[in-house]
């Protein structure tokens, strides 16, 4: 009898998972179940349609659940939820009471953005950025709004600034913190992009958390700290918080960041104990560090493909285990580049780790090539032990490939002195300087420990 793989969830965790599921075994009955209208896509690309860099959101759809029917066998059912799950019986429910027996789970039922609980949050005219209808609804709100409010300054958030302000629209963000990307981002590269975001028209409240969502009928105005916005659009960018309503009704042990507990193999516990045949991907479960021991998030989709592939593995009676993460992350927000990757010092602080940072500073190519764009560099190293913790990048262009190339150095135990003695980059005028800003930042990271 062929093997009855179930996934609940069908973002980048779960149809990764099921993907990697059917390659491990070619006979297997493999069904995933999902709440939403719409499989195989980027949540990622939402502000950019609205910007109109992507022409339509139909082309952010990957596949269709007929492409996975007839390329790959897998049985996707949409708008069909999950209700609950018996671990023990290997039984799912559905909402309209169906029952389905299973082999192997995987749970992948991801996140929903945060929304706090201040007044006229559910009035017409908010909207939250996960799903693709959600950028729907707001690209059909568009024409009718002349200001609008993001209520957080993560990169969505900004991401989804730049995008309503170039579609003529008056915008404000508003952020509880008293820097843009807060987190992750330091407070000195952090005010370079909203300095860029300025520059482009944004306005910003900050240090002043969202306080009320006013309006007769409709969103009219928004009060954060003591300053009313009028608007006539809120967009709610305030993080996203994992979806545990089948992992509490199933016993599932949750981390203290709010997510459940996985193994390597990533298996849930319940009271101390493995889960037999069910798994986890995505942003319901919890992470460890690369870079300093302890728990951590990776709510990136590059981290969902990667945990998806390892439990459609094992779920198809493979064996393949997750490392702890470095969570690599860039944004495109107008034309600046932003990324990051390990610990910024926020974090490192958080971790009780004493850390010195170097910088470099450059163009992207050659100083005698026309076209060169800013360029800045952060590293973090452990002020003890002299190893690679984090790193920021600041730029015009090219970010990606840099952030990158100092996290294989992170995650191999690099120290800033071996970093400078030992790690080569590649040189061209068009595409950096001859010693790029990221090695200067390395040698300015040595002289200061």
């Amino acid at each position: 009898m062929a093997k009855r793989i179930v996934i609940i969830g069908s973002g980048a965790a779960g149809m990764t998972a099921a993907s990697s599921a059917r390659a491990t075994d070619k006979d297997a009955e493999i069904t995933v179940f999902t709440s939403e209208e719409h499989v195989s896509y980027s949540p990622c690309a939402i502000p950019f349609v609205l910007e109109g860099k992507i022409e339509s959101f139909s082309s952010i759809i990957m596949h269709d659940p007929a492409f996975y029917r007839r390329e790959r066998n897998i049985d996707i059912r949409t708008a069909t939820r999950v209700r609950s799950v018996d671990a023990d019986a290997k039984l799912i429910v559905l909402d309209d009471g169906s029952e389905h027996q299973f082999d192997a789970l995987v749970m992948a039922t991801g996140g929903t953005v945060f929304v706090p609980p201040v007044e006229g949050a559910d009035l017409p005219g908010v909207f939250k950025v996960r799903f693709i209808r959600d950028g729907m609804d707001i690209q059909r709100a568009l024409p009718s709004v002349r200001s609008a409010v993001v209520a957080g300054a993560g990169v969505i958030g900004l991401e989804m600034a730049v995008a309503l302000r170039r579609a003529g629209k008056e915008v404000t963000v508003v952020e509880m913190f008293s820097q843009v990307i807060p987190r992750i981002c330091d407070p000195d590269m952090a005010k370079e992009v909203q300095g860029h975001c300025e520059d482009l028209g944004i306005k910003f409240i900050m240090g002043a958390p969202l306080g009320a969502i006013k309006g007769p009928g409709r969103v009219t105005s928004v009060l954060a700290g003591k300053t009313e916005v009028p608007c006539e659009m809120v967009i709610m960018s305030t993080g996203v918080r994992a979806n545990l309503e089948l992992p509490n009704s199933m016993g599932l042990e949750i981390g203290p960041l709010g997510t459940v507990r996985a193994s390597p193999t990533l298996q849930p516990y319940r009271k101390g104990r493995l889960v037999k045949d069910i798994y986890l991907a995505g942003d319901i479960m919890m992470c460890q560090s690369a870079a300093v021991p302890g728990p951590t998030m990776s709510q990136l989709g590059s981290t969902a493909v990667r945990q998806g592939r390892v439990a459609g593995i094992n779920a198809a009676g493979g064996y393949a285990t997750f490392p702890s993460v470095l969570s690599p992350w860039v944004s495109q927000i107008g034309e600046l580049q932003v990324g990051g990757t390990g610990l910024s010092t926020g974090l490192a602080d958080h971790f009780g780790v004493e850390v010195v940072e170097g910088y470099g500073a450059g163009l992207t190519c050659a100083r005698y090539y026309r076209g060169g764009k800013r360029l800045i560099v952060k590293m973090i190293a452990d002020r003890e032990t002299h190893r690679l913790l984090g790193a920021q990048v600041v730029a015009g262009d090219d970010v990606n490939g840099r952030i990158n190339w100092l996290t294989a150095a992170i995650m191999k135990g690099t120290t800033a002195e071996e970093f400078v003695s030992s790690f080569e980059n590649a040189y061209c005028p068009p595409t950096s300087m001859v010693k790029d800003p990221v090695n200067l930042a390395a040698e300015d990271l040595v002289t200061r420990l």
